[in-house]
């Protein structure tokens, strides 16, 4: 039986193929245009993030339903993001900022897309903005980190756009220069020279609208209740609790609150504007829940360390007649300072600073916290705030429907 033998024909074929095999085309780079594109639609979607983001930082401050699509968990909030104090850099919201950088951006591409750039000017320039960018992206990255403990899926994405536009605009250097960033630098510069009106009157025309913008922003960013007025009755319900008010409401709510946290201190300035335009029909009651993993047990990491603290100052205040007093002080600086000293405390609201100092070993202070902080498990509190109207629990926000009883 012959022997079949496959391996020297195939051999000869693939030696054939080897041999009739066009040559490897070289690369070309893509048309310049590609390039110029890609980065004016990276540095508009930069711009329409920073716009979102700074309505998104306005409306976490004044409306007191709103709730960001991405405040999902503790770690992945923005709203958290928008919270911290932060989030505003010389008397503007950060994303602002952001703003403003990327109109520079968008305002110089059109210099970069004329003929006469011949596809290199302007890009050294663009390139070292954009590293600038990406700079604050890391820093504002390593704040989220270390001190916020918390992430903003939409400044993730800001951060991915800024390296986006480093990464092209080191690519279109790449490609059509050769110079280095120094040199390339100076030859924009020479190139932008015969527009330097054109760039001086747009550039005084942003530092006119920046002056502008800044002096005229509402800063909306502080919480200041209305003073307490002698018109707004204020006592203790039968059990020791304070309230703030009418005796009589329509509307009684009880708060169970945390002087570190955000939406606590939202809600009470929210709530404290509605007594005052709606006199008669609210009924405050303020009972104590810290999220201080000292004093409170469902916690089993840092929160708001200290809080646990500052209660007991609240309640100390109470028995002396000047509870409201204290609460809206804290409300106004427990996010704003690291220490808080007692003898400041007292002169400000009226209290002796010795008698105020000792607080913290009073046995009574602590029982009244301890008694707050059990009738909150009881209803099955686990954050704040939270408000019992009607003996139901709401968290976080009073529907708008409860609201309308008294507002309509």
């Amino acid at each position: 039986m012959p022997t079949v033998v496959f391996s020297d024909h195939w051999q000869h074929k693939s030696s054939l193929a080897n041999h009739t095999r066009s040559p490897a085309l070289p690369i070309r780079p893509l048309a310049f245009g590609v390039y110029l594109w890609t980065v004016v639609f990276l540095a508009a979607a930069g711009l329409a993030v920073s716009v979102y983001l700074s309505v998104s930082h306005y409306l976490v401050y004044t409306d007191v339903a709103y709730e960001s699509f991405c405040a999902i968990t503790r770690s992945i909030n923005c709203d958290t993001v928008s919270q911290s104090p932060y989030s505003i850099f010389l008397g503007l919201p950060v994303p602002q900022w952001g703003v403003i950088g990327y109109i520079v951006f968008l305002a110089l591409l059109p210099f970069a897309g004329m003929r006469a750039a011949a596809k290199k000017r302007m890009w050294s320039i663009l390139f070292a903005l954009a590293l600038l960018l990406a700079l604050c992206s890391i820093v504002l990255a390593t704040v989220s980190t270390f001190l916020i403990h918390s992430f903003c899926i939409m400044c993730i994405v800001s951060y991915g756009i800024n390296f986006f536009l480093v990464f092209y605009t080191w690519l279109i250097r790449r490609r059509f220069s050769d110079e280095t960033l120094r040199s390339g630098m100076r030859n924009d510069l020479r190139y932008a020279a015969p527009h330097r009106k054109l760039l001086l009157a747009a550039a005084a025309a942003l530092a006119a609208a920046l002056v502008v913008w800044w002096s005229a922003m509402p800063v909306y960013w502080y919480f200041t209740p209305p003073a307490l007025a002698a018109e707004i009755p204020t006592g203790v319900t039968a059990d020791g609790h304070p309230w703030i008010g009418a005796a009589k409401a329509d509307l009684v709510i009880t708060e169970f609150a945390d002087y570190m946290c955000f939406q606590c201190n939202k809600m009470h300035y929210y709530l404290r504007k509605l007594m005052v335009r709606y006199p008669g029909k609210i009924k405050l009651v303020h009972r104590h829940f810290p999220m201080d993993e000292k004093v409170n047990p469902l916690l089993q990491s840092p929160v708001h360390v200290g809080s646990g603290a500052l209660s007991i100052l609240a309640i100390h205040a109470g028995r002396k007649g000047r509870f409201w007093q204290m609460n809206d002080l804290l409300f106004s600086i427990a996010r704003e300072v690291d220490q808080i000293d007692t003898g400041t405390l007292a002169d400000a609201v009226g209290l002796d600073a010795a008698d105020l100092s000792q607080a913290l070993g009073d046995p009574k202070n602590w029982k009244h916290l301890q008694d707050d902080l059990t009738a909150g498990f009881k209803l099955g509190v686990t954050g704040t705030p939270t408000f019992v109207i009607d003996g139901r629990v709401y968290h976080a926000k009073i529907p708008p429907e409860i609201l309308s009883r008294i507002t309509d």
